[in-house]
């Protein structure tokens, strides 16, 4: 069954505010899921309807420095720990039952935490394009782990200020921002973000459309960016320090700690930087199994790019949780 993707301003949403997160409730089981950089709950624009269609209810918050949230200036307020505290108070708002999680990006790394730090809350977990990083019994530096990852390199010019700086809160700029991260090029074919550099600023005002997200989606976009610009979204890249030194205290309890909830982990064969081979060996993380799928074709913005595909691992996987509990229709 074919369903509508959500536009902006979409009658069938209903917004809603919670603390310092912003987010949109659909209509009734329910289902969260949790998406980030540099994307909004709109990312999940192709799979919210078709969940829905499903019997499911869905949460799409906007996390903290995107869209209509609070925006802090500290890079503290935009840890993991504070954030699954967060999205708690969105569930337990919500409904008095345990959920299914999902996220992708910054939300799919979050979401492996919300599920450590809140168990009781998270029923299944899955995540696009991040697989699972257990605590660490030392600290890790950015740099350092872009010793061990180099395609990580260019979270040091996101957590820099230079892109701040760089973009501004100008619209034009911002449109040229996320239509670069989109996947847009220069005329000349040179991308705007690269692994090893992060955005590159000199070419902003050359690039070209996304061939990715229309439009008209873009200027919802810059007009979500341009309340706050992206000091909130960059400060999720200074938080790898904050994180390591919240998880230091319980890193040796969590050493051999395996998730005991259905999760899935769905890689994009053509993502430069979150590569499919990242989600090698994670089965063993996983003590009811862990479903690991691979999109042919698809870069790292896999749920606009390949919605057909994540939707029906998406459809396959609940089904797997909830069973005849809900609707099963085709895609």
């Amino acid at each position: 069954m074919a369903t509508d993707a959500l536009a902006p301003h979409d009658s069938r949403a209903e917004h809603k505010f919670l603390k310092v997160v912003f987010f949109v409730n659909l209509h009734p089981q329910l289902i969260a899921n949790i998406i980030n950089g540099p994307d909004l709950g709109m990312g999940w624009r192709y799979q919210v309807p078709y969940l829905v269609s499903l019997g499911l209810q869905v949460i799409v918050p906007d996390m903290l420095g995107y869209g209509q949230t609070s925006a802090p200036e500290s890079p503290g307020e935009y840890t993991m720990k504070k954030m699954a505290a967060h999205i708690a108070a969105i569930i337990k708002a919500n409904t008095d039952k345990s959920i299914i999680l999902g996220g992708h990006d910054w939300g799919g790394a979050f979401v492996w935490r919300m599920a450590m730090y809140y168990p009781e809350l998270v029923s299944a977990v899955f995540s696009f394009c991040v697989p699972y990083t257990p605590p660490s019994p030392v600290l890790i530096t950015t740099e350092q782990l872009i010793q061990r990852v180099p395609t990580f390199r260019y979270q040091l010019i996101l957590a820099s200020g230079a892109v701040e700086v760089a973009v501004g809160k100008s619209p034009e700029k911002i449109s040229a921002f996320l239509s670069g991260n989109f996947g847009g090029t220069t005329s000349e074919g040179e991308m705007v973000f690269t692994p090893d550099h992060g955005i590159h600023a000199d070419r902003l005002n050359r690039v070209c459309a996304s061939p990715l997200v229309s439009a008209e989606m873009i200027s919802h976009y810059v007009q979500e960016y341009s309340r706050s610009g992206l000091r909130g979204p960059c400060n999720w890249y200074r938080t790898r320090e904050l994180n390591a030194e919240d998880e230091l205290p319980i890193a040796a309890g969590y050493a051999d700690f395996r998730f005991g909830i259905p999760a899935m982990i769905v890689m994009a064969e053509n993502d430069i930087v979150l590569v499919p081979s990242l989600a090698d060996g994670q089965e063993k993380y996983f003590a009811s199994g862990l479903k690991n799928e691979v999109i042919p074709g698809s870069s790292h913005w896999v749920l606009i790019e390949k919605p057909e595909e994540a939707n029906r691992h998406l459809r396959d996987f609940i089904i797997g949780v909830l069973g005849d509990d809900i609707n099963k229709p085709s895609i």
